[in-house]
């Protein structure tokens, strides 16, 4: 009765004058960004859902680059979920494309890009309360690994944007070939973001600063942006605090950077930063 009672919240607020790109559109808006810059659309089957990716493979059995998108259109407003996570501004998308390394994976969220009836696991905790549950997360591995796979790549480069980046340090944890990991306006606290902004945990998720300490070893550079009112510092701070102080981390601070502007027409300058050198 709950979730029949939130759905025909969503339909009857949507039923009024809000005006967003319609799903279709959102999905074009992807594919277009995916002709222009040369990838191909591919759909990976993994135990719980199907996942949409856009790859541009050029050297297959080198190093393959995986950008992760954020949690995307998931709620209309404060309180009120939205029916289709795909993203308006795919901002993931639009880093990966200014990236010119030999191979290159767009992978999406669960439920983004993806049409419901030919996915149907997709319902409203995958994209608010169990955004990064253990499902989710043995979901986005397993795409990894089909990725790995097809490309015969020698080593995996995470990056993740916002709850990308949740996703990124908690598949990190499950791996054994990550080389790097990059956060651009990352989620890596999420009892700390929902605190901040006051709303409730996610209960049915897993937390990226539990896995911090895990995965100390593995290079890191996270970006925050200076006028981020989303992700706040207490997010930062606590993830830098658990990994320790002998940790493979860099923070980057970027001057004119929110939560979603500022970091495209940056982000080959950012690219160029190298990691911190750790002994190993």
């Amino acid at each position: 009765m709950k979730k029949f009672l939130i759905k025909m919240t969503i339909v009857f607020f949507l039923a009024g004058c809000l005006t967003v790109p319609s799903v279709s559109e959102r999905r074009e808006n992807a594919d277009r960004i995916a002709r222009e810059n040369g990838f191909t659309r591919i759909s990976i089957r993994t135990v719980s859902f199907i996942l949409t990716a856009y790859e541009k493979v050029n050297s297959p059995g080198s190093l393959v680059r995986i950008y992760i998108e954020g949690d995307g259109y998931a709620f209309v407003t404060r309180n009120r979920v939205s029916w289709d996570p795909t993203p308006r501004n795919p901002v993931a998308f639009r880093l990966a494309v200014q990236d010119d390394s030999a191979n290159i994976v767009y992978l999406a969220r669960p439920c983004q890009y993806t049409a419901h009836e030919k996915d149907v696991a997709c319902d409203f905790p995958y994209w608010t309360s169990a955004r990064f549950s253990d499902e989710v997360i043995r979901s986005m591995e397993m795409a990894v690994s089909s990725i790995v796979e097809k490309t015969q790549a020698s080593g995996v480069e995470l990056i993740g944007y916002s709850g990308g980046a949740a996703v990124a340090v908690l598949i990190a944890e499950r791996r054994s070939d990550v080389r790097s990991i990059r956060s651009v306006a990352g989620n890596l606290d999420s009892d700390a973001v929902n605190e901040y902004h006051g709303v409730t945990p996610l209960s049915e998720s897993l937390n990226p600063v539990d896995s911090a300490e895990k995965i100390k070893q593995i290079p890191q550079i996270h970006f925050s942006g200076l006028e981020d009112e989303i992700i706040p510092e207490s997010a930062l701070s606590s993830f830098v605090r658990r990994s320790g102080p002998e940790a493979c981390l860099e923070i980057v601070r970027v001057r004119g950077a929110d939560h979603e502007m500022g970091w495209v027409e940056s982000w080959p300058e950012l690219l160029n930063i190298p990691f911190k050198v750790c002994n190993k």
